[in-house]
Formats: C-alpha cells, sequence, structure tokens
C-alpha cells in the first residue's frame, strides 16, 4: 500500500546508480519469466543509464518513500519528430514493494501530465509478463502486434489513445520536483 509520506519526483543523472539497482531487481522476474538473462534492462550498463537520463528526449520519474529509498520509476521519451506520440518505459517496482498500486500510481501520473500535444502512448513488455499486461489492459492500453525476439518470445506492443488530455507539467512544477 503507498503511504502518503511516498512522493513523486523527477529523476536525474544523480540518481542514476540507484535506478540501476532497481531497474536490476525489478526485471530478474521478468528474465525468469521469459527464461532470458540478456534481457535490456539487465544488459545495460550504468554508464548507458546514465546517458539516457540526460538525454533531452527522455524524462524519468521515481517514487521515493521519505525523500529516501527509491522504489519506482518509470521513463517517458519523446520524439522530436512525432510530438503526438510519447514512449513509456521501464516502469519498474523494487520487488518487496510489488503489487500495492505504486507501479498505477506513476503510470496515473505520466499520463496526467503528459503535454497537451502528445495523444498517443506506445509501450510493450513480454508477453510472459502477465501482471504487466493487466496492468496496462487496466489503463486502456490495446494490443496492436507482436515482435518476434531472438529468445523464442514475443514482444507485445501496446498502444493508447488519449481521449482527453490532461494538464501539462508546467515549468514551475518541473522545477519543484528537480528540487523537493
Amino acid at each position: 500500500m503507498t503511504t502518503s509520506t511516498e512522493s513523486i519526483v523527477r529523476l536525474s543523472v544523480q540518481d542514476a546508480g540507484e535506478l540501476f539497482t532497481l531497474q536490476r531487481a525489478a526485471y530478474v522476474t521478468e528474465a525468469q519469466a521469459h527464461k532470458d538473462l540478456s534481457l535490456p534492462p539487465l544488459t545495460q550498463s550504468l554508464d548507458e543509464l546514465a546517458r539516457g537520463l540526460v538525454d533531452p528526449e527522455v524524462t524519468a520519474f521515481g517514487l521515493r518513500v521519505g525523500g529516501a529509498r527509491l522504489l519506482a520509476a518509470v521513463r517517458v521519451r519523446f520524439s522530436p519528430t512525432e510530438s503526438h506520440t510519447a514512449e513509456v518505459g521501464r516502469l519498474v517496482v523494487a520487488p518487496d514493494m510489488q503489487g500495492e498500486g505504486r507501479g498505477s500510481r506513476l503510470l496515473e501520473f505520466v499520463e496526467k501530465n503528459l503535454p497537451d500535444q502528445v495523444q498517443e502512448l506506445h509501450l510493450f513488455t513480454g508477453e510472459h509478463s502477465r501482471g504487466n499486461l493487466r496492468l496496462y489492459a487496466r489503463f486502456g492500453y490495446e494490443e496492436t502486434h507482436r515482435t518476434p525476439t531472438p529468445g523464442g518470445y514475443a514482444l507485445v506492443n501496446m498502444i493508447k489513445r488519449r481521449v482527453a488530455s490532461g494538464p501539462a507539467l508546467s515549468p514551475s512544477l518541473l522545477r519543484l520536483l528537480d528540487n523537493p
């Protein structure tokens, strides 16, 4: 169960080490479900992750308890050429904190705070990620196609078309998230 001491913050390169650890821990169950230890979140280096956090097309958010431990995180990639779309990725929750609504809270936050011009959200997950598939379906994502992988399973590609857009994150809110 999420608590009132948990807050959503914008992640930066200073959070790279902690996010790296969280990502690895969270993706172990995905690797086991798909019998594939070469999932990109498990093979990504700390330097690669840090570069992603300074990429101007990527915005990362985390859920912290009491301003300390990072419990969950998500990244959103905005396309410079297709301003009407955004890709949601690397939604992770610490293994000991899963199943209590933290992933839903982050996904809801992202969706409510997208710029108005973003009308489509794209994401993918492995076909054996039953919990993820249920979560995304609950949020209105629909499967568009499957992409086979060298590991013998498929990635389920999903899309959500926004009916009514929420307010965009204002520059002042982004500053607040950067400096709690």
